[in-house]
């Protein structure tokens, strides 16, 4: 009986353990996970078979190599710059690939201003389009493309532009990026990064600007007194600076006399002086620090008509002015004001109100050389009119001029005072040849085109962009009254595949008046 319960509690316990092991055990979730599965039954790959060799002849037609192209290695991939891609603009990101940084760079910057919206428009393309530049030419090329719209008044798309490429990092391009900050109250921007940074530029000028507007006169005192000690300054730019640097000195003295030559620094030295310079006789820049709320409305207006005018300020901005407020004065400027308003509260009314109003704000606008801008911006509420008389006449003229001028012209009939233009719109070319020089050559660059070999050749040689400004020259030559240089000209846009600006050139050339 002792024996029986000694091997009873002797089984109790060497099992007692192994139950508590068991209870203890973490349970899974997975139920399979307690009782693996040998390896053998596991699913595997299927095996795939090597495909059997294919017995068949060689298919290389000789036995020289492929040609392979190479670049060094220390060679950079071309640089992309540029606001607008190439799918809006149309233009292939080649345009420059084969220039040279000084022939490109010279036909940028030797281009004349022209007041034909179309050559501008087709301008702002080629300077804003995205382009693939080479690393050799992409600094010069960026400085005239940036220098183009600087002087043109764009001054919002160039400094883009530059900062796109570098301009606020890049020594050769810093001192143009902090004149177009200069131009547009934004300099605080430069000014920083060259206290960061002072190896940026070398302007002395700058520096010392700089250096005042963040606090440290005592340095910007030191290098205005080496500067003049050294002469390494204009003598204007001097009397400015001392008055900048100087308040208290020159309260009570006279006013400083405009500089022969004025740079953006300069211009703002004035106006932080309390002695703001008018813009008007001052180069198209700087007419756009007259767009700021600052300025007076008058002084706003002027600046906007010369900036929409070079294609620098988008329509509506012209129109929104012109409709801020009511005219307080008569003459000049307020009786386009006054014109303007009044049709275009004629557009809400009737149409016996447009027929009375639309044709003195057409010939307001005309005169003043804006009878494009006033078309594309009247065009779309104008259009569904039924209108009769003078009325009707300037609606076909401003549909003419309009983005719609190729649906106007379908409702021209043939045969009329307007049939040269009416064909150009709609990509025709009339039986009889007019008599006039000018509009001949239209006719005959739709009709018999001779375009520009020189610019075809560049075209061909990756040299888009200096074909297209060469082809801008000779168009420019011939608004001007070289009919031959306009018939070359509407003949090579054509050949490059630019017929939209071909006829609106054509167009723009026929019915617009220079203005006085």
């Amino acid at each position: 009986m002792r024996a029986r319960g000694w091997i009873l509690a002797a089984v109790i316990g060497g099992l007692a353990p192994q139950a508590v092991a068991e209870q203890d055990a973490p349970l899974s979730v997975i139920d399979w996970l307690d009782a693996p599965q040998p390896l053998a039954s596991l699913p595997r790959a299927p095996q795939v078979a090597a495909p059997a060799p294919v017995d068949e002849p060689a298919v290389a037609a000789t036995g020289t190599a492929p040609a392979i192209t190479t670049r060094p290695l220390s060679d950079s991939a071309p640089l992309t710059v540029g606001l607008v891609p190439a799918a809006v603009t149309g233009m292939r990101p080649d345009l420059w690939q084969g220039s040279k940084p000084r022939e490109a760079g010279r036909a940028i910057r030797d281009l004349p201003t022209s007041d034909l919206p179309a050559a501008n428009a087709l301008l702002y393309t080629l300077l804003l389009a995205e382009a693939a530049t080479p690393p050799d030419i992409s600094v010069p090329l960026t400085r005239a493309r940036v220098g183009k719209l600087m002087a043109l008044g764009a001054v919002d798309p160039a400094l883009s532009l530059i900062e796109q490429a570098g301009g606020p990092r890049d020594p050769a391009l810093f001192d143009l990026w902090a004149d177009l900050t200069l131009l547009i109250g934004t300099e605080d921007r430069a000014c920083g990064a060259l206290s960061r940074n002072p190896q940026l530029s070398r302007d002395i000028g700058l520096r010392i600007f700089c250096d005042a507007r963040g606090g440290n006169w005592a340095d910007a005192a030191l290098t205005f007194g080496s500067a003049r000690a050294l002469g390494l300054m204009p003598r204007e730019t001097l009397e400015v600076f001392d008055r900048f640097l100087n308040p208290d000195v020159f309260e009570d003295a006279a006013p400083l006399p405009a500089p022969r030559k004025m740079t953006p620094l300069t211009f703002r030295l004035f106006e932080t002086i309390g002695e703001p310079l008018p813009t008007r006789p001052l180069p198209r820049p700087y007419a756009v620090a007259d767009l700021r709320d600052i300025s007076g409305w008058k002084s706003q207006l002027e600046a906007a008509e010369r900036l929409t005018r070079a294609g620098a300020l988008p329509d509506n901005r012209l129109l929104g002015l012109y409709t801020n407020r009511k005219p307080a004065a008569s003459g000049g400027i307020w009786d386009r004001v006054r014109a303007v308003q009044r049709f275009d509260a004629a557009l809400d009314a009737e149409a016996q109100a447009v027929a009375r109003h639309l044709p003195p704000a057409w010939e307001a606008m005309r005169a003043a050389g804006l009878e494009v801008s006033f078309s594309a911006a009247f065009h779309d509420r104008l259009a569904p009119l039924a209108l009769s008389g003078k009325a009707a006449e300037v609606q076909q003229l401003m549909g003419l001029l309009s983005p719609a001028y190729e649906d106007v012209a379908r409702a021209i009939p043939p045969g009329g005072p307007l049939d040269l233009a009416r064909a150009v719109a709609g990509g025709e070319v009339p039986a009889r040849a007019p008599d006039e020089a000018l509009p001949r050559a239209i006719h005959d660059g739709f009709g018999a085109p001779v375009p520009m070999p020189a610019a075809m050749a560049l075209a061909q040689d990756g040299r888009l962009g200096e074909a297209l400004l060469m082809t801008l020259r000779e168009l420019y030559d011939g608004q001007r009254g070289d009919s031959r240089a306009l018939r070359r000209a509407i003949s090579t846009l054509r050949a490059l595949g630019l017929e939209d600006t071909a006829r609106r050139a054509a167009l723009q050339i026929l019915l617009r008046t220079e203005p006085e």
